[in-house]
């Protein structure tokens, strides 16, 4: 049995005085699609950070094709293939798509094979094409988001760490980036690792979940089986359904008025 791509053990990071992860296990297998899925201040967002070295562990390993890499500056982190994509679509909003593609790719030295990768992204995500000269600030949510992704990709990443792709976006888009996210998994083979807010996309995406609360993970196994569990359809699915109806009902009130 082949060794994992990302293996967390026993991860411990604090803010401040404040233990934000617990003692957390997990794995990523490559190929896979793996996500995190916990409330606000369950330590989903600490996590990535600790793993892609924005923040240091107090306790634990962070294994990346079986060696150690806990601690490491985030450019070197990067520079092993790992790619973080943060929250809230941190994109470079006066430079334009086509250098913000670039600066994706500060690593590599091969032009060609740059160029062809920036075709690649502008394949997945067309609109960034028909933008490509547009600084990246005036673009809308989803496209900075796609941005976001696509300068990910070109650092040609061994794995992605998507930090709530869905947040703020509009049912439509957040299904339309993730079916491309699902895309680059099965043709690019991307290895992705992905947290979440949004259960229900989340699940059907990934192959492999864990249940992030209060620091800890406190329930994991394949997708479809926690996508069927009692307590995720009840916690988790309950309540985003009970949510998209209620902002249904404000939008038919809002049209009556």
């Amino acid at each position: 049995m082949s060794e994992p791509l990302l293996e967390i053990k026993n991860l411990e990071s604090f803010y401040g005085p404040i233990m934000a992860i617990r003692g957390v296990s997990l794995k990523v297998d490559k190929g896979q699609i793996v996500t995190v899925l916990g409330a606000n201040g369950a330590g989903k967002s600490t996590l990535l950070k600790t793993i892609s070295g924005i923040m240091d562990p107090e306790k634990g390993q962070v294994l990346f094709n079986g060696k150690p890499i806990q601690g490491q500056e985030p450019h070197r982190i990067v520079e092993h293939g790992i790619v973080h994509v943060p929250e809230g679509r941190e994109v470079f909003p006066l430079l334009t798509v086509d250098e913000n593609l670039s600066l994706g790719a500060y690593t590599r030295s091969d032009k060609a094979e740059i160029e062809r990768d920036r075709e690649m992204v502008f394949e997945y995500f067309p609109i960034l094409a028909e933008r490509r000269n547009q600084e990246a600030g005036t673009l809308s949510g989803g496209q900075q988001q796609m941005l976001a992704i696509g300068r990910g990709l070109m650092l040609r990443p061994q794995i992605m760490l998507l930090d709530e792709p869905s947040l703020g976006l509009s049912p439509l888009l957040v299904q339309e980036i993730f079916a491309i996210l699902r895309r680059l998994n099965a043709e690019a083979h991307v290895t992705m690792m992905l947290v979440e807010q949004n259960a229900r996309i989340a699940l059907d995406l990934a192959d492999v979940g864990y249940v992030m609360e209060i620091g800890r993970i406190v329930m994991d196994g394949s997708a479809d089986r926690l996508m069927e569990s009692e307590d995720i359809k009840s916690f988790y699915l309950g309540h985003q359904e009970e949510g998209q109806r209620g902002e249904k009902r404000w939008k038919r009130k809002k049209t009556w008025r």
